[in-house]
Parts: structure tokens; C-alpha cells; sequence
């Protein structure tokens, strides 16, 4: 079975680049090395360094395990929560 790979705009890529950089950041600011947060997050050191670099081909759930280890994991929370564009839809349903 051929392993399907997915296919982000610039603009989209440019987010997730963000988003690993900003986690790098986290890293950082509590002194922590790619070891020690690899091996906590139960990851290698390279799937590390796809997650700080924005990769979009590494799980959610390695993404997860690190925010985990940076005590950043109530932030998954965040995802969508503020779905304004559902609401408008919703609320047109609605009259």
C-alpha cells in the first residue's frame, strides 16, 4: 500500500513552519535539548526535528506528545474553539 502524502499551499505551510518554530521557542525557553524532549515525548530525535521544522507528515499524537513535555498540552484545546465562521453558518440555520 503506497503511503499518500499531503499536498499543503505555501500560505499553509508557512502556518505549520510557525507552529514548529513556536514550539522550538518553548523548547528553549525551559532549557530543554532535542534529547531529553525526544526521549520524554517517546519520539526520536529526528521526528523532533520535523515537528520544529512544521512538518505536516509527522502524527498528531507526536505533535501532542511533545507539547506534553513542554507542559503546553491544554493548547490542543485551542484548536477550533473559536470557530466563528460555524457559528455565522449555524446561526443563518437557525432563521
Amino acid at each position: 500500500m503506497n503511503k499518500k502524502t499531503q499536498v499543503l499551499f505555501p500560505k499553509h505551510k508557512d502556518i505549520l513552519k510557525q507552529m514548529g518554530e513556536n514550539i522550538k521557542l518553548a523548547r528553549k525557553r525551559r532549557k530543554l535539548t532535542t534529547t531529553q524532549v525526544s526521549e520524554r515525548a517517546d519520539i526520536v530525535r529526528s521526528t523532533l526535528y520535523l515537528i520544529e521544522t512544521g512538518s505536516p507528515s509527522v502524527t498528531l499524537g507526536a505533535y501532542f506528545n511533545v507539547l506534553r513535555v513542554l507542559g503546553l498540552q491544554d493548547d490542543f484545546l485551542k484548536l477550533a474553539a473559536d470557530d466563528e465562521f460555524g457559528r455565522k453558518l449555524q446561526d443563518l440555520d437557525l432563521l
